[in-house]
């Protein structure tokens, strides 16, 4: 694994606020404060033994105002983007035998303020999209309209995500809950059934008991809105087996200091608790993401082994908002920790439709590519993402619980009290730097403490410079840890 943080003028030095890869082509579509909506080739650096770098392809223009989350739909024919002011536009890809285009298929209005998250279904139809104005909206792509609005939060809706059985969808806000809808079909006449989303769960609060009291007192599991980030990007894994909800904070006792915390929940009990907490960042957590190639198990690890059992090894990469996590499902300690990448916020990460690549944008104008070499995270397998393997038996292999956690379910009714009001302009976290001692604190379970992760060697990552329109500003020596 070699990464670093390529110092191109990616988007004319202004914050990169989202990216993902195009689930066929492999190329990397950035996008942020320029208005902008930019494509790279990604070029490998193996064979000379080198980091990675890009390639410039072509720039989408369109958006009047930041960019803040780009989305391909799964067949890879379509591109999301959502911006300030309730900008949300559709692009298509028009192939020719020379070339693969853009070009602006729709645009679809109803959000009064900045669109922060989008999610697709898994077959293309439709959208979701998550706002400033503390709604959801699911869109009917190809109408071009309003499907359902789900305006139950109280406050800014910073992360969405879509269920890939099409079951669920997952919305999380600074109103410190995550709420969990489930489609309960509409009879309709003449096409079928209308798709109709109701909100089923409420997680917010967790019971904590005090001390030697058998009492107990209900605490936040969430960072309230003075999170230092725009955005708390959650994901379901691909096979719908659980869900991952960043930006946690939670307590060991009443007395001790709040832990940032990423949640597992198991989709075979979305309502009472977290099946694991993943614990221990320096900084909160603003985005998760799922690779979507899944593994092998290796068969290295104890009977005990990791909290998630199941027949294959999915590998996920956690960001807070100044370093990166990786892990696989078959171990308890991360695979690997980047640290020192970036001088300001984290605020997207994605990996490439191969596993080649995990790329991530930062609010300090530059991006960090990450390069997997052949099988270094396993042999790939196929699944088949369907209900009989998630839904049908509901396998005890899907999670194990830990006990300390246990969610407060609440009705879906609109809170009384709205939290207070947050400054809709982007909060742009404090500069600073990250030392390697900060960064080896390995995460701990509630019940279970995970070894502390030794590398045998800290490899150093170079800054790479491919392009450049201007001098390059000192950067902060990436570091990749091993265990």
């Amino acid at each position: 694994m070699k990464g670093g943080t390529i110092q191109i003028s990616w988007h004319d030095g202004k914050p990169v606020l989202t990216l993902d890869f195009h689930p066929v082509s492999g190329l990397l579509a950035t996008a942020g404060a320029d208005y902008d909506i930019k494509l790279w080739l990604i070029n490998s650096g193996q064979a000379e033994k080198k980091l990675p770098s890009v390639s410039y392809q072509s720039s989408l223009t369109y958006h009047g105002c930041a960019v803040n989350t780009i989305r391909f739909s799964p067949s890879g024919e379509l591109l999301a983007s959502g911006a300030d002011g309730g900008e949300l536009i559709i692009w298509k890809l028009h192939p020719s035998e020379t070339n693969q285009s853009w070009k602006v298929h729709k645009s679809l209005s109803f959000h009064r303020k900045d669109v922060l998250d989008l999610q697709w279904s898994p077959d293309d139809a439709f959208l979701i999209s998550g706002s400033v104005d503390n709604s959801c909206i699911i869109w009917d792509v190809n109408k071009g309209s309003v499907h359902q609005i789900l305006d139950a939060h109280c406050h800014y809706v910073q992360g969405v995500a879509w269920d890939p059985l099409s079951k669920y969808v997952a919305s999380l806000s600074s109103d410190r809950t995550c709420r969990i809808y489930v489609n309960k079909p509409q009879a309709k006449s003449k096409s079928g059934e209308k798709m109709n989303y109701v909100c089923q769960h409420v997680i917010t609060k967790a019971d904590q008991q005090r001390g030697d009291d058998t009492k107990t007192v209900k605490t936040h599991l969430f960072h309230d809105e003075t999170l230092p980030s725009f955005f708390r990007r959650l994901s379901w894994s691909p096979d719908g087996s659980f869900l991952l909800i960043p930006s946690g904070s939670f307590k060991l006792s009443p007395t001790s200091e709040a832990v940032n915390a990423t949640y597992v929940f198991s989709r075979k009990d979305l309502s009472s608790r977290p099946a694991l907490q993943l614990p221990g960042a320096n900084k909160p957590v603003v985005v998760v993401r799922f690779c979507p190639v899944v593994f092998k198990l290796r068969g290295s690890s104890s009977e005990e082994g990791g909290f998630f059992k199941l027949p294959y090894r999915i590998v996920f990469a956690i960001a807070t908002l100044n370093s990166v996590y990786i892990y696989d499902t078959e171990c308890v300690a991360p695979v690997a920790v980047l640290a020192g990448l970036h001088y300001a916020a984290i605020t997207d990460i994605t990996w490439s439709p191969t596993a080649s690549y995990l790329a991530l944008s930062s609010q300090d104008g530059y991006c960090t590519l990450v390069e997997f070499e052949d099988n270094e995270l396993g042999e790939p397998v196929s699944i088949s993402v369907g209900k009989k393997l998630v839904d049908g038996e509901e396998k005890k292999h899907v999670l194990e619980k830990t006990d300390e956690l246990m969610t407060e379910t609440v009705p879906d009714e609109r809170s009384k009290q709205a939290e207070p009001n947050q400054d809709e302009e982007k909060q742009k976290p404090l500069q600073s730097k990250v030392t390697s001692e900060e960064e080896k604190q390995v995460m701990q379970t509630s019940d279970e403490v995970m070894t502390e992760t030794k590398p045998d060697g800290e490899k150093q990552s170079k800054v790479n410079t491919p392009v450049s329109s201007k001098p390059a500003r000192r950067r902060i020596t990436p570091m990749a840890i091993d265990p």
